[in-house]
């Protein structure tokens, strides 16, 4: 998402080549993108609906009616619609996860990134979140990029690549899961 310069070598990412970035279009690309931290990096003094629209207001969405309807859509999408008015402290962990993931949603990706986005979480609601994840790539056709050491979810990717030693390798078993 343009966080670092691509320093050798060619890349792409949704039409925008990265060897040729700068600060004019880092946040072209980057409206392009969603983007789920593992942090969440929710706004806390704010509402969820609040931390939503503050993506919209951002990129210059003026129509009231359609910012509503699509904030309704996206806490649809993953079932937290009715905690428009809770702010992020009255959240559980999950909760506040998939707020990070509707507000990435909000601009309706083709690309969502997600780093680490079961780290914060126990493992129950980790796999609701990562079902979730998929569920966006098969029924809306999200490609969903998730950076993860959680090796029980390693295995249910469409596609692996592994990091090992600086070096990336596609493979069917990830570096490091033979043991599981």
């Amino acid at each position: 998402y343009g966080a670092l310069p691509l320093t050798e070598g060619k890349g792409e990412v949704a039409g925008f080549l990265l060897q040729n970035l700068n600060r004019k279009t880092i946040p072209l690309l980057r409206r392009k993108l969603g983007i789920v931290f593992q942090d969440f990096n929710l706004l806390s003094d704010r509402t969820v609906e609040d931390n939503l629209r503050f993506v919209l207001d951002a990129t210059n969405w003026k129509d009231e009616q359609k910012i509503k309807q699509r904030m309704a859509q996206v806490l649809e999408q993953v079932d937290l619609k009715g905690q428009e008015k809770k702010m992020p402290h009255q959240l559980s962990g999950g909760e506040q996860q998939r707020v990070a993931i509707a507000r990435a949603l909000l601009k309706q990706p083709k690309i969502l990134l997600a780093d680490e986005p079961t780290g914060e979480l126990d493992s129950q609601t980790g796999r609701l979140i990562f079902d979730l994840l998929r569920n966006l790539h098969a029924e809306h056709g999200v490609t969903v990029i998730t950076v993860t050491h959680d090796e029980r979810y390693l295995r249910e990717g469409d596609r692996i690549l592994s990091i090992c030693d600086g070096r990336v390798a596609e493979s069917a078993i990830p570096l490091g899961a033979e043991s599981v």
